[in-house]
């Protein structure tokens, strides 16, 4: 079995996210080439990687194109600008597609996780939440990581080091 890598927020084809996170990108094209090859970079075909919602903000092509072009097992877990259609996402290479929230066991690692592109309110869960949406601006504490891009050289990062 590969590595398991989580991620969130990738705005794939968002122009205007650049200057919403100063993201260190000329232009949406050089965007998308850099987050993909970021992706690449780390994730091999044997691994998984968790997207913690916001993938693409393309139609029904470009996430088809975008996700076709990404390493590994893919699982999505909706955000706010996921407007493609289940099959769509599927199509496009994610093995599973989650509402905005997944609590997930991995044996492996002893651990259970709550993915979700929102943060989980404290009340809400009883484990490590792993969380998007907020970018550059994570309210982390010891139950909850924020997995933005933006926080992790644009890059999905290892659930291990996460947990540790």
């Amino acid at each position: 079995m590969g590595k398991i890598y989580v991620c969130s927020d990738l705005h794939l084809d968002h122009t205007n996210i650049i200057k919403y996170c100063n993201r260190p990108y000329a232009d949406t094209e050089a965007m998308n080439k850099a987050l993909i090859a970021n992706w690449n970079s780390v994730v091999g075909e044997d691994d998984t990687v968790f997207c913690l919602g916001d993938f693409c903000l393309g139609n029904k092509d470009d996430i088809i194109n975008f996700g076709k072009q990404l390493n590994g097992k893919k699982f999505l877990v909706l955000g706010n600008h996921d407007h493609g259609s289940r099959s769509t996402y599927q199509e496009a290479g994610f093995t599973q597609v989650y509402g905005e929230q997944v609590i997930m066991r991995f044996e492996e690692l002893d651990t259970t996780i709550h993915f979700s592109h929102h943060r989980v309110a404290d009340d809400k869960t009883h484990y490590l939440n792993l969380y998007g949406h907020q970018h550059d601006k994570p309210t982390d504490d010891d139950m909850h990581k924020c997995v933005c891009v933006e926080l992790w050289d644009y890059k999905p990062v290892l659930l291990d080091t996460l947990i540790k």
